[in-house]
């Protein structure tokens, strides 16, 4: 089970230690990051009691439907309400990059835990696939939440265009990862590995301009 464990949680760690340590933070900011993170694993649990209760009432039982409303824009709402929330309405953002680092912060706690249940139903065998694919695509649906959010935080005159695209963008790539998985079964990683890419792409072009735009 340690192993298990450690399976599970190693990846997020991975992913968050990337983001968190291109730039310095004071112990404070990193006492905020690891809340965030907090906040990301108990949003699990709402999470799926509600898509537990759409797909036992017989609801968003298509696959584009179960992409992206039940997957997609469930989750992707509830990481960006709680970030709004919790972070946005109350940290200090000093640059647009401290809300990347927030963004995944939070998105990779809800893919920690996840993968825990994930891991201890499937089997230690499948946590190489799921670190590269579930695990790091949450982590950069949080890094492009977070940019815009950042955005959103520092350009006051732009705040509600940043915040629209932070939830919008998210949601739309988080429903075509799904909807790749659920059409096309058989043949899904002949799309979804040039996706990834595709996504990885974005994620450090978005984290490029953050510095950028914060010099």
């Amino acid at each position: 089970m340690f192993a298990l464990i450690t399976a599970a949680i190693a990846p997020a760690m991975a992913l968050l230690s990337y983001f968190y340590l291109r730039n310095h933070y004071s112990a404070r900011t990193g006492a905020l990051v690891f809340r965030t993170f907090l906040i990301g694993i108990l949003l699990v649990f709402p999470v799926m009691v509600l898509q537990f209760a759409f797909t036992t009432e017989g609801y968003f039982t298509q696959p584009l439907t179960r992409a992206f409303v039940l997957y997609g824009f469930v989750e992707e709402f509830f990481k960006w309400y709680l970030l709004w929330l919790f972070v946005y309405q109350h940290a200090t953002f000093a640059k647009r990059y401290d809300g990347i680092v927030y963004g995944a912060s939070l998105s990779l706690g809800f893919a920690t835990l996840e993968n825990v249940f994930y891991l201890i139903a499937n089997g230690l065998e499948t946590a190489f696939v799921r670190a590269f694919l579930p695990v790091s695509s949450h982590a950069l649906y949080g890094v492009i939440m977070g940019y815009y959010m950042g955005r959103a935080k520092v350009e006051k005159e732009k705040a509600r265009q940043h915040l629209a695209m932070s939830l919008f963008l998210p949601f739309l790539l988080h429903g075509v990862y799904d909807f790749i998985l659920l059409a096309f079964e058989t043949y899904f990683l002949f799309l979804l590995i040039p996706f990834m890419f595709f996504l990885w792409w974005v994620a450090l072009r978005k984290v490029k301009r953050a510095h950028q735009l914060d010099v």
